[in-house]
């Protein structure tokens, strides 16, 4: 029973885990145990280890473990890329150790024992593609075919020339410090892939994300089957509720059944947690990027509009503030006029309320369009290249 509690506990501090670094920062988990523990993951923990490290071994090797974040995290290196593949290569070989000696079974044939490899492969390869593929890298020789495949909007985007590249900055591009490149339509850097994501590759990075997804929660369904099999096929129930007199309803059986799941098949258990919980958040980065896809926007505008909005919101903010001050001074100065009607007053709007700040993405050419331009990239298709050519 403490070896069940034991592996009770290491999954739900690995929940915690996970969920708290890659989710901790978002809106619903604001001000609690959550975002505190990511920023001490993230933050906090790496501060003090500095801290220790100047007080124990000085300032020399404070500035070795700088120089290794820097390269690590400010240049480009296949850290993660190694990381990635060895999660998904160890977590396929524990799945393929200890449940397809129960496949097939009562419940699966025994073509998951192909088909999961075949997901596993695609997987990779997706991987491979997003990661080594050209994201769109604006060079001299191409920037007039991306300045005409992406005009300026005048908005978040004006003419202007890259400092570091020293040539025409297209709409939608930015210069990647990591990379040290410009990247057309650029969204993010992604550390995992060791590239930028841009106009070339967001389709493949997409795919990735969605192909994940489908992957783990398929790897938690054939897991949860191999198990259910395994109830199945070894009689629990009937042995539970025959031989040990427990009651035949779920509240009776299901603390029994948990204790005997966590003894015999604890690997199992352990894997559907993770690639549940991985799934989960797999999940909720597609759906955030299919919504960028859906509306023509990237993660880097994202950004770039809340600033603008904000600005433009604080502006007729301030002429609203500006006009109900005149409007009360020339009320004070003029003519006494009839009292108005209290009701009146009290369900009159403010001029704040009329404040509108809109968001006008130029960018923006309605679902079906805007997926096929993450599909088909504007700057490879023939009207752009030949309006290159005149």
């Amino acid at each position: 029973m403490d070896v069940q509690w034991v592996l009770v506990c290491h999954g739900c501090l690995t929940v915690l885990v996970v969920v708290s670094f890659l989710c901790g920062q978002w809106p619903i988990f604001q001000g609690t145990f959550i975002e505190r523990f990511h920023y001490f993951l993230t933050v906090g923990a790496y501060d003090y280890f500095l801290r220790f490290v100047m007080y124990v071994c000085g300032s020399r090797a404070r500035d070795a473990v700088l120089s290794v974040e820097y390269f690590c995290c400010d240049r480009p290196n296949p850290i993660l890329q190694i990381i990635y593949l060895a999660i998904i290569g160890v977590t396929y070989y524990l799945v393929a150790q200890s449940s397809f000696k129960y496949i097939p079974g009562h419940y699966l044939s025994e073509v998951h024992r192909f088909a999961s490899f075949f997901a596993v492969v695609v997987g990779v390869l997706l991987f491979l593609l997003t990661s080594f593929s050209d994201p769109g890298t604006v060079k001299s020789e191409n920037v007039t075919q991306y300045l005409s495949a992406y005009p300026y909007d005048n908005i978040i985007y004006k003419e202007k020339e890259c400092s570091t590249c020293k040539i025409p900055k297209p709409a939608r591009s930015k210069h990647c410090g990591v990379c040290d490149r410009c990247v057309a339509r650029f969204d993010h850097h992604c550390g995992w892939m060791n590239n930028c994501i841009g106009e070339k590759n967001t389709r493949y990075f997409i795919a990735f994300l969605l192909w994940h997804f489908l992957l783990c929660l398929y790897g938690t369904v054939v897991l949860g089957l191999v198990v259910a099999g395994q109830l199945k096929e070894l009689k629990v129930i009937y042995i539970l509720t025959a031989y040990y007199g427990v009651e035949n309803s779920f509240f009776s059986l299901a603390p029994h059944v948990v204790q005997w799941l966590l003894s015999s098949y604890n690997t199992q258990i352990l894997l559907m947690v993770f690639l549940a919980v991985i799934s989960l958040l797999l999940v909720g980065f597609f759906g955030y990027h299919l919504h960028l896809c859906l509306t023509n926007t990237t993660t880097n505008e994202t950004f770039k509009w809340q600033d603008y909005l904000s600005w433009k919101r604080r502006l007729h903010e301030a002429k609203a503030s500006t006009a109900a001050l005149k409007a009360s001074i020339n009320g004070i100065t003029a003519e006494q006029k009839p009292p108005q009607s209290k009701w009146r007053a009290f369900f009159r709007r403010s001029p704040l309320d009329d404040v509108d700040a809109t968001k006008d993405n130029i960018f923006d050419k309605g679902y079906l369009r805007n997926l096929h331009e993450i599909v088909f990239p504007l700057s490879s298709r023939r009207s752009v290249l030949r309006s290159k050519v005149d």
